[in-house]
């Protein structure tokens, strides 16, 4: 009887686990590592990129942190990522990268935008919460942003029509949608977060919008234990800084994430305190 017991109590650890497994597929957490030194591509970049990065270079060293930086010099005037930057950065599956200058106007493409697309970066992760030590208008505070990090108005798909008219697209496809929700609802489970709040302009984008929220819908429901609720962009700034504590995760297009991270990230303390991981992407294992 013990046995016939065992055995079912198996067979159904087994069907659960196939279930939760066809749910869940990717794993979003990072792993510790057992010690081995890691080489991790460094590009300190312009503006205070250096400083930030070589701070971060003299903690590892205070550490004795096992992390080894394999440093290139790159900046915004270029035209391109040099080759054997792109092929570090695959190879080491990490890269530490300050800010890339990037001209305004005159049609110069964005290397920051080029290494998203070149190597499909399309989550952009900053987690805002108060600071021991730093005094802030707002208590309480502890947001995720997570934004899709690929298409949007920063598809860069612009021309003009005639002189003196520009028209410039704004592209959301079902995949990109459906993917950056479901990196939002895995974070959320596994990070033990209660809600996810999809930010949107559907009321007046209803096509663009209105299949990014239908695709935060569909990957809501298999999260039944994730409370999901959805807000206008405009609103959710004034929510912002009026009441922050009320927001968890945030899901976003790609212009709305950029404006509410550096919002949320302002109302905490600034963006140079704020930790995240602003490009992943699941593609370099």
């Amino acid at each position: 009887m013990a046995t016939r017991r065992s055995t079912n109590l198996l067979k159904h650890l087994i069907s659960t686990r196939h279930h939760l497994t066809h749910h869940r597929t990717v794993t979003y957490m990072p792993r510790p590592g057992d010690g081995t030194p890691r080489t991790v591509t460094l590009i300190p970049g312009d503006g205070i990129g250096p400083l930030v990065t070589g701070a971060v270079e003299q903690v590892m060293e205070a550490m004795h942190a096992p992390v080894l930086f394999e440093k290139f010099e790159v900046h915004g005037n270029m035209k391109a990522i040099p080759s054997e930057v792109m092929e570090s950065i695959k190879k080491n599956k990490v890269c530490l990268k300050g800010g890339l200058a990037t001209p305004m106007g005159g049609g110069v493409s964005s290397l920051n935008l080029q290494l998203r697309k070149e190597l499909d970066l399309y989550a952009s992760l900053v987690n805002c919460f108060n600071l021991e030590g730093l005094t802030t208008r707002h208590d309480n505070v502890d947001i995720v942003v997570i934004r899709e990090n690929t298409e949007g108005e920063y598809a860069g798909l612009e021309h003009e029509v005639v002189p003196g008219v520009v028209e410039s697209l704004k592209v959301i496809t079902k995949f990109c949608s459906e993917r950056i929700a479901k990196y939002a609802f895995e974070y959320a489970y596994l990070n033990n977060r209660k809600k996810v709040t999809a930010v949107h302009k559907a009321n007046i984008m209803k096509l663009a919008d209105g299949l990014f929220l239908e695709s935060c819908r569909e990957v809501a429901t298999k999260y039944p234990g994730i409370k999901y609720n959805e807000i206008i962009v405009d609103n959710c700034c004034m929510q912002l800084v009026s009441k922050p504590e009320q927001f968890d995760v945030m899901v976003t297009p790609n212009l709305y994430g950029n404006l509410v991270a550096n919002t949320a990230a302002g109302i905490a303390g600034g963006t140079g305190v704020m930790p995240g991981g602003i490009n992943i992407t699941n593609n370099y294992h």
